[in-house]
C-alpha cells in the first residue's frame, strides 16, 4: 500500500487515488487515516495431521528411533494418513547429526566381493532383564543384496553356520571382506605377517572363497556392510517383537525379502533383488552342508559330574572325561 501514501502525500484526493489504484475509497480512507500501517489479522494455525501422533513420535525418538521410514510404517498402523514429507520435516530439527569423516567410495564387479560383519542389539525381556543378540550381516558388493541372521553367541560355529546360510541364499563370491576379528585372524606374528584362524581358513578353502581383511581401525573400508548393519538397526530392529530366536529370524528373513532387498538403493538407484538376478551368473552355487559339516562344532569343558552344558541343556558323557575338553556338534561329540 505504499502507492496510497505516495499519492496522498502528493495532495491527491481520495476519489482519485481510488480510481487510479483500482481500490475502494473506504480502503484508501482506512490507510490514510490510520496512525500506523494496518496489520492483517493472524490466521488460525492449521492443525497438522501429526498432532494426534505427537506423543507417540516423541516417545519413539526418546527411545532413539529417528528413522522416518520406521516411524511412517508404525504410524500407518495407527491410522496416520499424512505424507512422508510432513513426517520428515517434523523429525528433522530433532534428529541428532554427526558430521562423518570423508571416505573414498569404491565399487566391485559382479560376484567379486561380499562384506561381512557382526552387529549387536539389545532388548528387554518381559521380566525386565536386559539381553543382547548378535546380527550377522552379509552384503554383496555389486548388487547390495543382503542376508541377515541373529544368534545368541558370536562364536566360530555360529560364524561358519551363518556364512553357509548366507551362501545358500545368495551364492558364493570370489572374496569376502572382514574386519580384524579373531574369528578370522588372531593378529600378526613378530615379523608383522598376517596370521589366520586355522578353522576359518580351512572353511574358506573348502568353499573356494578368499578371506580379505580391511585396514586396522578403518571400518569404513567395508562401508557397505557397516551401512547394512545401521540399516538393520534403524529400519528392522525398532519394530521387531519376538518370542524366541527362531521367531526373530523368521521376521528378519521376511524383512530382507519384503523391505531390504526390494527398496531402491540410495547408491545404485536400483533394487538389490533385481541386481542380484544379474549377479547370480557370477556367483558360485552353494555346494551343500556335507562339505563342511565337521567344522560345525563347539569346544566345551566337561564338569566334574560328567555333564557338559550345550545349547541351554546338559548332556552326559563318560565320567572319565570329566575336566576334559570336548568338541560338540549336531551329530555327536569328539574327545
Amino acid at each position: 500500500m505504499k502507492s496510497i501514501y505516495t499519492l496522498h502525500a502528493g495532495k491527491r484526493p481520495i476519489r482519485e487515488i481510488s480510481r487510479t489504484l483500482g481500490v475502494s475509497r473506504n480502503t484508501v480512507r482506512k490507510y490514510v487515516r490510520a496512525e500506523e500501517l494496518p496489520k492483517p489479522k493472524p490466521r488460525p494455525r492449521r492443525q497438522s495431521r501429526l498432532t494426534t501422533y505427537a506423543g507417540y513420535i516423541q516417545t519413539r525418538m526418546a527411545q532413539g528411533v529417528f528413522n522416518c521410514s520406521v516411524l511412517l510404517r508404525e504410524l500407518r498402523e495407527r491410522g496416520y494418513t499424512g505424507s512422508y514429507t510432513i513426517l520428515k520435516d517434523y523429525v528433522k530439527p530433532l534428529r541428532l547429526r554427526n558430521q562423518p569423516d570423508l571416505t573414498m567410495r569404491f565399487e566391485t564387479k559382479p560376484g567379486e566381493q561380499a562384506q561381512v560383519d557382526w552387529g549387536t542389539v539389545k532388548y528387554q525381556t518381559p521380566d525386565g532383564q536386559l539381553r543382547r543378540v548378535y546380527a550377522f550381516v552379509m552384503v554383496l558388493g555389486w548388487s547390495r543384496a543382503m542376508y541377515v541372521e541373529f544368534v545368541r553367541k558370536a562364536d566360530s560355529t555360529a560364524f561358519i553356520r551363518c556364512h553357509l546360510n548366507a551362501f545358500e541364499a545368495l551364492g558364493i563370491p570370489e572374496r569376502c571382506l572382514y574386519d580384524n576379528t579373531k574369528l578370522v585372524t588372531p593378529g600378526r606374528d613378530k615379523d608383522e605377517q598376517q596370521l589366520w584362524n586355522e578353522r576359518f581358513l580351512d572353511f574358506s578353502r573348502r568353499l573356494g572363497f578368499v578371506a580379505d581383511l580391511c585396514r586396522p581401525y578403518r571400518p569404513e573400508t567395508k562401508g557397505k556392510v557397516e551401512n547394512g548393519i545401521k540399516y538393520v538397526k534403524r529400519n528392522f530392529w525398532p519394530s521387531a517383537r519376538f518370542v524366541d530366536l527362531q521367531d526373530l529370524n523368521r521376521q528378519a528373513q521376511a524383512w530382507v525379502r519384503g523391505v531390504a532387498n526390494v527398496r531402491i538403493h540410495g547408491t545404485t538407484f536400483e533394487r538389490p533383488v533385481d541386481r542380484l538376478a544379474s549377479e547370480r551368473a557370477h556367483l558360485r552355487p552353494f555346494p551343500g552342508w556335507n562339505k563342511v559339516q565337521d567344522l560345525l562344532y563347539q569346544e566345551l569343558s566337561v564338569g566334574k559330574d560328567g555333564f557338559v552344558r550345550w545349547d541351554y541343556g546338559f548332556y552326559g558323557v563318560k565320567v572319565e572325561h570329566a575336566f576334559r575338553q570336548v568338541k560338540m556338534s549336531r551329530v555327536g561329540a569328539e574327545f
